[in-house]
């Protein structure tokens, strides 16, 4: 399965952006040796929201040209239809919920049959997830310090669209994100500017 896997934190310093999540991530940012000392062009201002949307939710280039490719033929603005679709994947759901404290560890979950849909394993990172799903952890992982810490001791999103059972160790999907509740920061507008070439 293929993913990023180079440095995170130069990543997010390059993107200007926390894509990964990690609170240390921009700590050096601010530093002189990682200013940008030219004017960036419209290509390259276009490039780099594509660029960060990719980081956000750990898609490669097919994947996120396929996403742009469905929004296109969605009754809603492209950019906000993107943004929604790539919401709904089952990795993203895991880590909004607090199942882990990064997309690369809910991406994990997801891989290794943690996480139950609607009471069934789905084992693929990209699946979308429908408004009513309830996603859980698998009994039998319930007991595994590492999960249990991150979905109890993380600070989840909190976020309108999802409600979370730490009972249950599971979240659901309650209804579809606004763009503006998206924690995400992207020009939603210079992405499809730079597919509409």
């Amino acid at each position: 399965m293929a993913r990023y896997m180079g440095p995170r934190f130069k990543q997010c310093r390059r993107l200007g952006v926390n894509v990964c999540g990690h609170p240390k991530a921009m700590n050096r940012a601010n530093s002189p040796a990682f200013s940008k000392r030219k004017k960036p062009t419209d290509y390259s201002r276009q490039l780099t929201e594509k660029q960060k949307l990719k980081a956000y939710y750990g898609v490669l280039e097919k994947q996120l040209r396929r996403y742009f490719d469905k929004a296109l033929k969605s009754s809603l603005a492209t950019g906000d239809a993107l943004v929604i679709s790539l919401e709904r994947r089952l990795d993203n759901a895991v880590y909004r919920i607090g199942f882990g404290n990064s997309i690369r560890l809910a991406r994990q979950l997801v891989t290794h049959g943690h996480i139950l849909v609607n009471g069934k394993k789905v084992d693929i990172p990209s699946y979308q997830i429908n408004v009513g799903d309830v996603i859980s952890l698998k009994e039998k992982s319930r007991s595994n310090e590492l999960f249990r810490s991150c979905f109890l001791g993380h600070p989840a999103f909190n976020l309108p669209y999802f409600e979370k059972n730490e009972e249950e160790f599971s979240g659901k999907f309650v209804r579809l994100p606004e763009r503006s509740e998206i924690p995400v920061q992207v020009n939603d507008q210079l992405v499809v500017e730079y597919y509409s070439k």
